[in-house]
């Protein structure tokens, strides 16, 4: 059985904060930063855990956004406010270069939201929601 993902959709200044990635065939995408949920651990901790591998920051929880199946797995969106920390500096093992192989690149950037629908953003079900419910998450935010 596959774990469930945990993954915070994060308003910041006029964007989101998402994960480029690029594999070792140089196929490029995004997708919300996030990951697997570890035993013992409440989805909210594996999302508060994953952004903080990831990105290097601190956020807060504000809403479960959305919840979608797929690929044998419960996949959790919440939206996130930012506290804290430099956008960057996460230190989970896919974020380091010796795992390149292995993982290919994750790369964190923020995207300003009109370009968000030009993107290859997976899982596609989600930028859909996100480009319609996007009053939702940017009233929630708390502008840094």
């Amino acid at each position: 059985m596959k774990k469930n993902r945990a993954s915070a959709i994060i308003p910041y200044d006029n964007g989101l904060i998402l994960i480029k990635r690029i594999k070792g065939n140089k196929e490029e995408y995004y997708t919300i930063p996030g990951g697997g949920q570890e035993e013992g651990e409440s989805i909210e901790e594996a999302t508060l855990r994953e952004v903080r591998e990831e990105l290097g920051i601190e956020v807060e929880l504000t809403d479960k956004f959305y919840e979608l199946e797929s690929q044998g797995r419960k996949q959790y969106f919440f939206v996130a406010n930012y506290e804290s920390g430099e956008i960057g500096s996460g230190n989970g093992e896919e974020m380091t270069n010796i795992n390149y192989e292995k993982y290919g690149a994750y790369i964190p950037e923020i995207i300003p939201v009109e370009e968000i629908k030009n993107i290859k953003l997976l899982p596609q079900e989600i930028k859909e929601i996100i480009i319609a419910d996007f009053y939702r998450i940017f009233n929630n935010k708390n502008l840094k």
